[in-house]
């Protein structure tokens, strides 16, 4: 095999990068390359791939860069004794309500302290995280790091994967809440715009690339807030498709940043009005407010929603009393 093997995606059908590489390097398994994915060690068109599920454009250049990149074997993630706040919870799945700053699952700066460890202390086994992903064990679906808000954790395989398939088939339906600057052109809309991960920084998305995956954003306002030249939009939000920062990018991309979010274009701090002069919002205002889907076993319709944490609801209240 040689040092650096290198592959041209040469299908229309957008397939996996995990799987386009088990094709390519069948000695190799699934889960060896899902890890060296993990690890940094696969570049799609010169940029580190940020998940094995990474959908391939055609024509997509795609390089090994090293074989050994792989976590060593052991680095399975530990039991630790971090609160939850549970939303519900039963033999095949559970719901919790996530902080802002809670990290899902290990990944570059965080071995420890996550999401992850947390449920494994507090429920022991979980489903195998599907396809081999050892370090995210119940992991159905993410939430950004500053992203507070309700998520779904499978406790078995079979759970895990009915709850994967209704993601995929878009079946459930997810809302969530921003706070974002200026006042939305209609109030109620969608941003279709496609998104693909931005090749000059490997940390942003973009939806200035021609070969992005379609992306469908729906949103209403709730509430226009502040006064004069500092507007802010209260919205609902629900997603059509599940794009990496999909939120966060969507509304940046159309002039509307959530507040707080540097990486997509808002201000470092609030123009105002009044005290709000000034004012560093700690992370983006984005909320995952429900999720109505229906149970992997039973079949029952359920659904769940957290409430909204302190940092957001002091701000709205600061806006609405200015």
């Amino acid at each position: 095999m040689t040092e650096r093997p290198t592959f041209v995606c040469e299908s229309g059908d957008e397939p996996r990068l995990d799987r386009f590489l088990n094709e390519q390097l069948p000695e190799l398994s699934r889960t060896k390359l899902q890890a060296l994915i993990r690890a940094g060690a696969v570049l799609v068109d010169g940029v580190a791939a940020a998940r094995p599920s990474l959908r391939l454009a055609s024509g997509a250049r795609i390089e090994l860069v090293e074989l050994a990149a792989a976590p060593p074997s052991g680095s399975a993630p530990q039991p630790e004794a971090i609160p939850l706040d549970i939303l519900y919870e039963d033999d095949d799945l559970a719901a919790i309500n996530k902080p802002a700053g809670l990290v899902v699952h290990a990944g570059a700066g965080h071995r420890s302290g996550t999401l992850v460890n947390a449920l494994l202390h507090r429920y022991g086994t979980l489903s195998s995280g599907g396809g081999g992903a050892a370090e995210r064990p119940g992991i159905v679906h993410r939430l950004d790091q500053y992203t507070s808000g309700v998520m779904l954790v499978a406790r078995n395989d079979a759970a895990h994967q009915k709850l994967s398939e209704q993601f995929q088939q878009r079946s459930l339906r997810k809302i969530y809440r921003a706070l974002v600057q200026g006042t939305m052109a209609e109030s109620v809309g969608e941003i279709e715009l496609p998104i693909h991960r931005d090749l000059h920084h490997r940390l942003r998305m973009t939806t200035r690339r021609r070969d992005g995956r379609a992306a469908r954003t729906g949103y209403r306002v709730l509430e226009t807030l502040g006064s004069g030249g500092s507007r802010y939009s209260w919205l609902e939000i629900e997603l059509h498709t599940g794009r990496t920062h999909q939120i966060r990018v969507h509304l940046g991309a159309v002039g509307h940043p959530v507040v707080g979010d540097r990486l997509y274009g808002a201000a470092a701090a609030l123009a105002g009005p009044g005290a709000l002069a000034g004012f560093r919002a700690p992370r983006p205002m984005l909320h995952a407010a429900s999720i109505a889907f229906t149970h992997p076993r039973t079949g029952a319709p359920l659904q769940f929603s957290a409430p909204l944490p302190s940092d957001i609801t002091s701000l709205l209240e600061i806006l609405r009393s200015s």
